[in-house]
């Protein structure tokens, strides 16, 4: 046998490995890629095979855009935790086992990020319904303008000329993922350099991202155009790309001001409620593509499991098979076997309503349905159901119940208090 180390020598060794996985991108795995399948088994084996970067290599590297073949330094969960078929605490929880809660601070706040952006929108639920009309419009008036609309079709052809553009317009289309630095210059080029309405941008990444969500989509594009927070804008830089992609863009001919965009309609703030109670009574469980996550509610009064969807309610424009194939498969994963199977409807009165009658029941359970596609296919069919004799409760989980207040204003108002979150939800060390 070979010549052993001392303790202190392999303590030295073990020490200095931990320190240059931390500091150097380049000894993770230079070629990786994730593979989006839609079930609670994948996003658990991603968020595993991710977690021991979420500290300081996370915090330092981030902001990189390497490509869709080089995915070391961003976790890419985001698809599965849109429909929570890895949630909130599922991440934060397995972090803050591998990382102090310093060393993993950027990494928690980006998950925070979209728990504001919920918050805020369910207290502000006439920004979607102001977004909705104006993208109508905005489409209507591609059918009237022809420069518009061929401004617009070079766009979402990734035919601009601006290089880094039009690669993450392909990547886009091809895989249904982009990084989120890349989503911010995308956005801010679309507005600012190409001059196309931000509706419509919003509405090409809501039809083409397999993370596609009302909240955090819409609210993003509004903070770069300026109308999150007022007048402040992001301006997409010739040489902050080339810098955070290590070069693989120069783009040319980029805006070189950020005008803020301007609405005149004021969105007042409502109070949101929560209902947590459990069931006493037996009850059909209605799954959306919103909240597929584990639950508390598989208690003996559960009589059957219903999924209804809402995918191609995202847009008035056709949403991308990736899209719907991933929302299918991710609540199809969860249905149990011999269950009602799931169905994509525009009413959604028939199918509950026959459920309930087949099952005998007259209580409906959902997790809470935040604003969106399936929201607004559920709040129709309440006044039908309740008239029909059936009850509909949406239960929020306790995560959404103890975070979602704090989104008032900006996200800094959220982040004084995500040490009390994350202890009320026992999720601190």
């Amino acid at each position: 046998m070979g010549k052993g180390l001392g303790s202190s020598e392999i303590l030295f060794q073990a020490m200095r490995v931990c320190f240059m996985n931390e500091a150097d991108p380049q000894l993770f795995e230079t070629n990786e890629t994730v593979s989006f399948e839609p079930s609670r088994a994948n996003g658990l084996r991603r968020l595993e095979q991710f977690v021991a970067r979420t500290g300081r290599h996370y915090a330092r590297t981030r902001n990189y855009d390497f490509g869709p073949k080089k995915r070391t330094n961003v976790s890419v969960l985001s698809p599965w935790l849109r429909h929570r078929l890895v949630t909130e605490e599922d991440i934060l929880a397995r972090v803050l086992k591998t990382n102090s809660p310093s060393a993993s601070e950027k990494f928690v706040q980006e998950v925070f990020w979209r728990t504001y952006f919920k918050g805020w929108l369910e207290q502000r639920p006439s920004v979607w319904t102001h977004y909705q009309t104006e993208l109508m419009r905005a489409l209507e008036s591609l059918d009237c303008h022809a420069d518009l609309q061929c401004k617009y079709q070079e766009a979402v052809s990734g035919l601009t000329g601006i290089d880094c553009f039009d690669h993450w317009v392909n990547e886009l289309l091809e895989t249904g993922y982009l990084h989120n630095h890349s989503r911010m210059w995308f956005a801010s080029i679309w507005i600012f350099t190409l001059r196309l309405p931000w509706q419509l941008g919003a509405d090409f990444f809501l039809r083409h991202l397999l993370d596609g969500d009302p909240a955090s989509n819409t609210l993003s594009w509004r903070w770069v155009a300026g109308l999150h927070t007022k007048g402040k804008t992001y301006l997409a830089k010739r040489a902050n790309i080339i810098k955070y992609t290590e070069g693989r863009f120069d783009p040319k001919g980029l805006a070189n001001y950020a005008e803020p965009l301007a609405e005149s309609l004021d969105h007042k703030r409502i109070q949101i409620t929560h209902q947590t109670s459990l069931m006493q009574e037996p009850y059909l469980l209605l799954l959306t593509e919103d909240d597929l996550g584990p639950t508390s509610w598989a208690n003996p009064n559960l009589a059957g499991t219903i999924g209804l969807l809402a995918t191609h309610g995202r847009s008035p424009e056709p949403v991308a098979p990736k899209v719907l194939e991933f929302a299918s498969g991710a609540i199809n994963s969860v249905l149990p076997d011999g269950e009602f199977s799931a169905q994509s409807v525009d009413d959604w009165f028939a199918p509950l309503l026959g459920a309930a009658r087949q099952l005998k029941v007259n209580t409906i359970v959902t997790a809470y349905v935040p604003i969106g596609p399936s929201r607004s296919r559920l709040d129709r069919a309440e006044s039908n159901l309740s008239a029909a004799g059936i009850t509909l409760k949406r239960v929020s989980r306790p995560y959404d119940s103890v975070a979602w207040p704090h989104a008032k204003a900006g996200f800094f108002g959220l982040k004084k208090q995500l040490t009390g979150i994350l202890r009320q939800l026992n999720l601190a060390p």
